[in-house]
């Protein structure tokens, strides 16, 4: 009886090995996204505002809009996001606080912190990225320094300027106008804070290398 030859032994299926490597959204998923948080920008604009300060400058819920842009999207589509946004109203849509639209919004006393919204969430984002990168253990100091240089610092420091420009105010007075809404602000950063870092945890390809 001829033995039979040993047959080849079959190779084990190779193991693939997860490299941790978390892919961007793709350019479909980030344009939609931008929409959408433009959308809310809107909405957030139009929910109430209340005038305060001898200006009249409103409180509204824009900023906090503007603080999950960033902190969301990341830097680049959180300022497309607040930028589409002021197109919108410039183009005449009433989605500045009040009711407010049009090109005219640039003469009065808000300008300036409108103008800074773009800036404010990509700074907002920048600060945010490299935390939510590095894992739960920074997402939250992330999300706060974020939101308190990019939503506050950034939003004053473009408010200020308006206010002096197109309000007849000198610095001092400017500065100290901007104190009624810093409370409020602040408040709008631990919303953040709350809204954001289950977001970034469920999702975290929203701040994944490009």
């Amino acid at each position: 009886m001829v033995p039979s030859a040993p047959q080849p032994a079959t190779p084990a299926p190779a193991r693939t090995r997860s490299t941790g490597v978390r892919r961007p959204v793709n350019a479909a998923t980030g344009t939609a996204l931008v929409a959408v948080f433009a959308a809310v920008l809107c909405a957030l604009a139009v929910a109430g505002a209340v005038p305060v300060g001898v200006l009249a400058v409103p409180i509204t819920l824009q900023t906090l809009g503007v603080m999950l842009c960033g902190a969301v999207l990341g830097p680049w589509r959180g300022a497309a996001a607040a930028a589409v946004y002021l197109l919108l109203g410039f183009a005449g849509l009433p989605v500045f606080a009040q009711g407010g639209s049009g090109l005219g919004v640039l003469a009065g006393a808000s300008a300036g912190f409108l103008l800074s919204y773009p800036l404010a969430a990509a700074v907002t984002g920048a600060l945010v990225r490299p935390a939510a990168r590095a894992g739960r253990r920074w997402e939250v100091p992330g999300l706060v320094a974020g939101c308190l240089v990019g939503g506050i610092v950034v939003v004053y420091a473009g408010g200020v300027p308006g206010m002096v420009l197109n309000g007849g105010l000198d610095w001092g007075t400017a500065l100290r106008a901007c104190l009624p809404f810093l409370p409020g602000d602040l408040l709008k950063v631990l919303l953040t804070v709350v809204v954001a870092a289950p977001v970034l945890r469920a999702f975290p390809r929203l701040h994944a290398k490009a």
